[in-house]
């Protein structure tokens, strides 16, 4: 029998992110995607992975990977959902900066009931985004799909506007902020080159302007963008 929703635990609930967080993109996750994105050993992931399709929450061909199920999806979203609106309310009404909001959600977002999400988002007048950019799931379990660009796929010349940043890293998010590479920012894109594969952007939008930056490869992959010419 399928545990109830409303009892999952929170190893649980951190797998059903982790495995939505990797399969965005449209292919499975691998257990070795899923220990890294954890930080725990493979042999662990192994044993939930089956523990979760035994209950119906995802679907795992050996050497394929991993998918959520539409219920374990739902619930994804779910805890996604509480892990956002804390971060929205946590900045917008207790002053948390954008780069040490996170790791208190993520402490959070096991024990908020939905009521008091939802009471939050209420006083929030849901809000559709988070603090990093990232779409908020709605009560209905509807999220906007996050069909962006990263700053690493980019071309040289290209002007693009950021729109959302992964906001695991307190130290690169405080070190994105102190240069404006933030939600807003336009920025053009001058070189793709160099030994990290890494990017040089104008900030601001303007060919030349005063402040240029290097953004590393691994980062600019965790910097989603829109072209504004486009």
């Amino acid at each position: 029998m399928k545990p109830d929703e409303h009892t999952l635990s929170r190893s649980v609930e951190d797998y059903l992110k982790a495995v939505y967080a990797l399969t965005e993109g449209g292919d499975p996750a691998s257990t070795s995607a899923l220990a890294d994105h954890l930080g725990v050993q493979p042999a662990s992931v192994t044993g939930m992975v089956k523990r979760l399709a035994e209950d119906g929450w995802v679907e795992h061909a050996p050497y394929r990977g991993v998918r959520l199920t539409p219920s374990g999806r739902t619930q994804a979203l779910r805890v996604i959902r509480r892990h956002r609106i804390l971060e929205t309310y946590l900045v917008e009404r207790l002053g948390y900066t954008w780069d040490d909001v996170h790791a208190e959600a993520e402490r959070l977002e096991h024990a908020a009931s939905d009521d008091l999400i939802d009471r939050m988002a209420a006083h929030l007048e849901d809000p559709s985004h988070d603090p990093h950019g990232a779409p908020i799931p709605t009560r209905a379990g509807e999220i906007e799909p996050l069909a962006l660009g990263t700053l690493a796929e980019a071309a040289a010349g290209e002007r693009v506007e950021i729109r959302a940043v992964r906001d695991e890293d307190a130290a690169e998010l405080r070190h994105l902020e102190a240069v404006g590479l933030v939600p807003g920012t336009t920025v053009t894109v001058v070189d793709v080159t160099g030994p990290d594969g890494g990017v040089t952007v104008d900030i601001g939008g303007e060919p030349g302007a005063a402040s240029r930056e290097r953004v590393r490869s691994a980062l600019a992959r965790r910097i989603y963008v829109r072209d504004v010419d486009a």
